[in-house]
């Protein structure tokens, strides 16, 4: 949909209209078009007595019919429409072989490094001193340069959940920065300024950290530490074999749980060093219609549950991750048939969490989804400004799809802890 055009036969409506007033009819008629497949015409029709106001709140009442009368006027955001085609996300498939290769000179000789230059001997290998503005400004292009590089300060942090929710006591390790997936919801396209995929060689470094730390707890028996904020845990996996480090060092220090985070199969290195109880590996699961139209590149679900399978039969425990549930019209009977399809395949008492959260995201990613996926649905959903300044389904809707999914979880894996993923606390303290 061209933006001008849609601009001008706003302006022709109400030609009195001023720019701040124009910029959040468009963006209305934008999304309503683009919700119900339909022209400006159908949705924003010329009248002698139309007025700003009556025109906004005809098109708020369209676009939010179900929070529409319960939301305060601060949580619609309209923010200008700025569709590019510059940018748009490259969907593509293709293998992971970065074009140039950056080694800082600390770690020239590590053994990520050696793997690196045998894992893609037609890359280019640049020596650098210290970390530089590498990489493509487009998102898309990330995959494309890889920068291996000592880790010195960012070994280890309490999560950081949203601001203001309720936290699960989650302690990360930031092994890696960057993914090759393409989730239409994934904050790393808005957060992410170097566009590469960064994997530190000094993994001996964040172990010693781990060695020395203290950590939160929450609401399970040991503390939890885990990969995965900045990339997948395993989806670099057989390059990086940071699993062979890591699942040696936990298995001696059992007073801690470790947690790999992951939508991807990766699981050799797994699989070989060998699996203990206080090692979990994590997947995020969806309802099929998200993974196939939103998790671009990732593993279908019946992959994802035969690997966890085999990792499960290594010794290993498993977690889940329903996170996000995206709602949209049968989105119940969609994840009701995810729920049954891991019942029906997984070892029931291996399961050690499940969590779930409903999609949530900034206002500066929301901008970034319309350009890299401007044929998304994810975004058709009436989503607001909610207690943590993000983008969230109002609470009822939330509120319901909880009162779906976590008693229908709790009662096909009653061992398991089925927890909220940061949410506002008076809604996590109902379940």
């Amino acid at each position: 949909m061209n933006v001008t055009e849609l601009e001008m036969y706003v302006k022709n409506v109400l030609p009195c209209v001023g720019v701040n007033k124009l910029r959040e009819l468009t963006r209305l008629v934008y999304e309503i078009c683009k919700r119900e497949h339909v022209l400006p015409q159908e949705v924003l029709v010329s009248s002698k007595n139309l007025t700003f106001e009556s025109a906004k709140k005809q098109l708020l009442c369209r676009r939010y019919p179900i929070n529409f009368k319960t939301a305060c006027k601060n949580q619609f955001y309209l923010p200008k429409l700025e569709l590019t085609s510059a940018l748009p996300a490259d969907l593509t498939p293709k293998p992971f072989y970065p074009k140039t290769v950056y080694v800082e000179t600390p770690v020239k000789d590590s053994a990520l490094a050696a793997r690196a230059r045998a894992f893609f001997p037609k890359a280019e290998f640049k020596e650098i001193e210290g970390k530089m503005q590498v990489g493509s400004e487009d998102f898309s292009k990330r995959t494309e340069t890889l920068l291996i590089h000592q880790e010195k300060y960012d070994f280890l942090k309490p999560c950081p959940c949203s601001c203001g929710s309720a936290g699960c006591g989650y302690n990360l390790v930031n092994l890696g920065f960057g993914c090759r997936f393409e989730c239409e919801y994934c904050f790393l396209q808005q957060y992410q300024n170097l566009h590469a995929v960064l994997l530190p060689a000094n993994v001996d470094d964040f172990l010693a950290k781990i060695e020395q730390g203290s950590f939160r707890k929450g609401p399970f028996l040991r503390p939890r530490i885990g990969s995965g904020e900045f990339t997948d845990s395993l989806v670099f996996d057989d390059l990086t074999q940071y699993s062979q480090q890591i699942v040696p060092f936990f298995k001696k220090h059992a007073q801690w749980d470790f947690e790999f985070k992951t939508k991807s199969v990766n699981i050799g290195g797994l699989l070989q060093v060998g699996g203990c109880e206080n090692v979990v590996v994590s997947w995020s699961v969806n309802s099929s219609k998200i993974i196939s139209e939103a998790e671009h590149f990732t593993p279908h679900l019946t992959s994802r549950l035969a690997a966890a399978c085999e990792v499960a039969h290594a010794g290993y425990r498993l977690g889940f991750h329903f996170d996000p549930v995206v709602i949209y019209d049968g989105y119940q009977q969609d994840y009701s048939r995810t729920v049954e399809q891991m019942a029906d395949t997984l070892p029931k008492d291996k399961i050690a969490w499940i969590s779930v959260g409903t999609l949530r995201f900034s206002r500066e990613l929301k901008k970034q989804i319309e350009t890299r996926f401007q044929n998304n649905f994810i975004l058709d959903g009436e989503f607001l400004l909610d207690f943590d300044g993000k983008m969230r389904y109002g609470e009822q809707q939330r509120l319901e799809a909880y009162h779906f999914l976590i008693p229908l979880l709790r009662k096909n894996f009653p061992k398991a802890v089925v927890y909220l993923c940061m949410e506002d606390p008076h809604i996590a303290q109902q379940f």
